[in-house]
């Protein structure tokens, strides 16, 4: 008898099926122009309307958009920045590539995104600027960290790698902070096929100096005028790649969504923490539950063919790389939510026979489990 064919955490040929990416590849290359140009100008405008912003500067990948972002808005040397521990150490990477201190607070139980209490505590020692993670698609508590950042004169900056075309309050990730910083890795909501990443703003002024700082910090051409640049350009194909799929994220999103609610239907009877969420503030790009038997439950589904994964494993504050962390608290709930969390398959184009394959064996576990403990 035939085993059904494994079920994979993310397919690239489901998300990309349908999407006629030939054209746009072929615009590209009929018009002989490969790094900032037409495809550019075009996705940077677009992408700013969608997400409500007056501005979009783009580069190479999340990353540097964080990095960028950082030393946009005057973060230097030795300056602290408040970030969370659980989001898989890309905040903690820009801030230390300026040789900023990563100043970790506590997350929220529910969403595992910062904690506007844990933020009030951080505020107290006076920080550069703030990291906010929308992890796993699920948009932070932005009211109440904006109001709280505004009040002590602090940039908030948006790390929405995880939440394209997330909405809260009738506002989009992205547009909530001075800045908004995106990554396009093929993975992501709005994946490209190769690196890339993008800045959002409001603000002409860090625009501008965004512009400077991604091209080597020149003021004009070969005219360095401003310390801190980069190479850091997204390239006219995956430019052209992003603006073929843009107007499908939405679309994209609700199928997310829809297999998120399956899920969070499915497994309400069952000693999982699921999802807080399945509305429009949660843009679905990973769908992660909690369990104390995270460990042994991968390896069941592994055997029943489904992959799985944890996002993310070891806090930041634990990487072996910078063993002096600085801490606002315990992080009682992010080290335990590092030690819970596990990803489960949901994509768009996602077969609807594969959610009921994934569903049921998660709910065979905790029965078989129920069934060995009495």
């Amino acid at each position: 008898m035939a085993h059904p064919a494994p079920i994979p955490l993310f397919s690239a040929a489901a998300v990309n099926a349908g999407i006629d990416l030939g054209t746009a590849i072929q615009q590209v290359l009929d018009s002989h122009w490969y790094v900032l140009g037409q495809q550019v100008q075009g996705f940077e405008s677009e992408f700013a309307r969608y997400i409500g912003a007056a501005h979009c500067v783009s580069v190479a990948n999340g990353t540097d958009a964080l990095e960028l972002a950082l030393r946009a808005v005057g973060v230097a040397p030795g300056d602290k920045v408040v970030a969370v521990a659980n989001a898989g150490f890309y905040g903690s990477t820009a801030i230390h590539a300026i040789g900023a201190v990563p100043l970790y607070a506590d997350v929220d139980e529910a969403t595992l995104t910062l904690s506007p209490v844990a933020l009030e505590q951080a505020l107290a020692s006076q920080p550069a600027a703030v990291i906010v993670t929308h992890l796993y698609g699920h948009m932070a508590d932005m009211p109440a960290l904006s109001a709280l950042c505004e009040r002590a004169g602090v940039p908030l900056i948006e790390d929405c790698a995880q939440s394209h075309g997330a909405e809260l309050a009738g506002r989009k990730a992205g547009s909530w902070g001075r800045l908004g910083c995106f990554s396009f890795y093929p993975t992501k909501n709005l994946g490209a096929l190769g690196d890339g990443g993008a800045v959002t703003t409001g603000d002409a002024a860090l625009a501008a100096s965004l512009c400077t700082l991604r091209q080597y910090g020149w003021s004009h051409k070969y005219t360095v005028a401003v310390p801190g640049g980069c190479n850091s350009r997204l390239d006219e194909m995956q430019a052209a790649i992003l603006r073929a799929k843009l107007p499908l994220l939405d679309a994209q999103n609700a199928q997310r969504r829809h297999i998120a609610a399956r899920y969070n239907q499915a497994f309400a009877v069952l000693p999982l923490q699921c999802p807080p969420s399945v509305n429009g503030d949660y843009a679905a790009h990973l769908y992660v539950v909690r369990s104390p038997r995270r460990d042994a439950l991968r390896v069941f589904l592994q055997a029943h063919g489904i992959a799985t994964d944890v996002h993310y494993p070891i806090a930041d504050h634990l990487q072996p790389a910078y063993p002096h962390a600085h801490l606002v608290g315990a992080l009682e709930v992010t080290q335990a939510a590092c030690a819970e969390v596990v990803s489960l398959p949901c994509y768009p184009g996602m077969l609807q026979s594969d959610v009921d394959r994934v569903i049921g064996a998660v709910q065979e576990f905790f029965l078989q489990d129920k069934g060995a403990a009495c």
